[in-house]
Protein backbone atom coordinates (compact mmCIF):
# COMPACT_ATOMS: atom_id res chain seq x y z
CA UNK A 1 0.00 0.00 0.00
CA UNK A 2 0.98 3.51 -0.32
CA UNK A 3 2.33 5.25 3.02
CA UNK A 4 0.15 7.73 3.68
CA UNK A 5 2.63 10.75 3.52
CA UNK A 6 2.92 10.18 -0.41
CA UNK A 7 -1.20 9.81 -1.15
CA UNK A 8 -2.17 13.05 -2.98
CA UNK A 9 -5.51 14.03 -0.89
CA UNK A 10 -6.42 17.71 -1.82
CA UNK A 11 -8.65 19.03 -4.28
CA UNK A 12 -6.05 21.56 -5.08
CA UNK A 13 -2.96 19.54 -5.37
CA UNK A 14 -4.80 17.46 -7.77
CA UNK A 15 -5.75 20.49 -9.68
CA UNK A 16 -2.28 21.82 -9.60
CA UNK A 17 -0.87 18.33 -11.33
CA UNK A 18 -3.36 18.05 -13.98
CA UNK A 19 -3.42 21.72 -15.01
CA UNK A 20 0.39 23.06 -14.47
CA UNK A 21 2.30 19.32 -14.97
CA UNK A 22 3.24 17.43 -17.91
CA UNK A 23 0.83 14.74 -19.41
CA UNK A 24 1.96 11.24 -20.67
CA UNK A 25 -1.01 9.16 -22.70
CA UNK A 26 -0.96 5.37 -22.98
CA UNK A 27 -3.72 3.50 -23.30
CA UNK A 28 -4.80 2.21 -20.13
CA UNK A 29 -4.07 5.10 -18.25
CA UNK A 30 -2.89 8.91 -18.91
CA UNK A 31 -0.27 9.75 -15.94
CA UNK A 32 0.15 13.92 -15.30
CA UNK A 33 3.65 15.08 -13.18
CA UNK A 34 4.12 18.44 -11.56
CA UNK A 35 7.70 17.78 -10.72
CA UNK A 36 9.58 19.17 -7.59
CA UNK A 37 6.48 21.14 -6.78
CA UNK A 38 6.68 22.58 -3.66
CA UNK A 39 4.25 22.25 -0.93
CA UNK A 40 2.94 25.36 0.92
CA UNK A 41 1.32 23.40 3.50
CA UNK A 42 4.36 22.00 5.07
CA UNK A 43 6.65 23.33 7.23
CA UNK A 44 10.33 23.81 7.57
CA UNK A 45 12.93 23.84 4.74
CA UNK A 46 13.04 19.72 4.58
CA UNK A 47 12.05 18.68 0.58
CA UNK A 48 8.50 17.82 0.44
CA UNK A 49 7.65 13.99 -0.18
CA UNK A 50 6.74 12.88 -3.47
CA UNK A 51 2.81 12.41 -3.50
CA UNK A 52 0.53 10.75 -5.70
CA UNK A 53 -3.34 10.37 -6.53
CA UNK A 54 -5.37 8.38 -8.33
CA UNK A 55 -8.73 8.76 -10.61
CA UNK A 56 -10.79 5.83 -11.52
CA UNK A 57 -13.96 6.80 -13.37
CA UNK A 58 -17.27 5.03 -13.62
CA UNK A 59 -16.04 4.42 -17.24
CA UNK A 60 -13.89 2.32 -15.76
CA UNK A 61 -16.63 -0.19 -14.29
CA UNK A 62 -18.32 -0.75 -11.33
CA UNK A 63 -17.53 -0.28 -7.57
CA UNK A 64 -15.63 -3.70 -7.24
CA UNK A 65 -13.73 -2.96 -10.73
CA UNK A 66 -12.67 0.72 -10.00
CA UNK A 67 -11.65 -0.04 -6.42
CA UNK A 68 -9.40 -3.14 -7.37
CA UNK A 69 -7.99 -0.69 -10.21
CA UNK A 70 -6.85 1.51 -7.31
CA UNK A 71 -5.58 -0.90 -5.35
CA UNK A 72 -3.52 -2.00 -8.13
CA UNK A 73 -2.09 1.27 -9.21
CA UNK A 74 -1.28 2.70 -5.90
CA UNK A 75 0.65 -0.63 -5.40
CA UNK A 76 2.20 -0.10 -8.46
CA UNK A 77 3.13 3.48 -7.17
CA UNK A 78 4.54 2.58 -3.83
CA UNK A 79 7.72 1.10 -5.53
CA UNK A 80 8.14 3.84 -8.39
CA UNK A 81 7.68 7.07 -5.92
CA UNK A 82 11.24 6.81 -4.63
CA UNK A 83 12.16 7.15 -8.69
CA UNK A 84 10.20 10.86 -8.98
CA UNK A 85 11.96 13.84 -8.04
CA UNK A 86 11.28 14.84 -4.37
CA UNK A 87 8.13 17.17 -3.96
CA UNK A 88 6.55 15.93 -7.17
CA UNK A 89 2.91 15.63 -7.54
CA UNK A 90 1.99 12.48 -9.70
CA UNK A 91 -1.93 11.97 -11.03
CA UNK A 92 -2.70 8.92 -12.68
CA UNK A 93 -6.11 8.50 -14.61
CA UNK A 94 -7.22 5.22 -15.38
CA UNK A 95 -8.95 4.65 -19.19
CA UNK A 96 -11.90 2.77 -19.36
CA UNK A 97 -10.00 -0.50 -20.35
CA UNK A 98 -7.71 -0.29 -17.59
CA UNK A 99 -10.93 -2.28 -16.27
CA UNK A 100 -10.52 -5.44 -18.11
CA UNK A 101 -6.32 -4.72 -18.06
CA UNK A 102 -3.97 -7.24 -15.56
CA UNK A 103 -1.39 -6.57 -13.54
CA UNK A 104 1.85 -6.68 -15.73
CA UNK A 105 -0.58 -4.74 -18.91
CA UNK A 106 -1.17 -1.45 -16.22
CA UNK A 107 2.29 -1.77 -14.88
CA UNK A 108 3.61 -1.88 -18.54
CA UNK A 109 1.73 1.31 -19.31
CA UNK A 110 2.52 3.08 -15.97
CA UNK A 111 6.39 2.32 -16.45
CA UNK A 112 6.31 3.98 -19.76
CA UNK A 113 4.22 6.86 -18.86
CA UNK A 114 6.89 7.89 -16.00
CA UNK A 115 9.77 7.37 -18.12
CA UNK A 116 8.73 9.46 -21.07
CA UNK A 117 7.79 12.12 -18.26
CA UNK A 118 11.04 11.99 -16.15
CA UNK A 119 13.49 11.21 -19.54
CA UNK A 120 11.71 13.70 -21.13
CA UNK A 121 10.48 11.65 -24.75
CA UNK A 122 9.75 13.01 -27.67
CA UNK A 123 5.81 13.32 -28.12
Amino acid sequence: MLPTENRLRRREDFATAVRRGRRAGRPLLVVHLRSGATDPHAPGESAPPTRAGFVVSKAVGGAVVRNRVKRRLRHLMRDRVAILPPGSLVVVRALPDAGDADHEHLARDLDAALERLLGGGAR
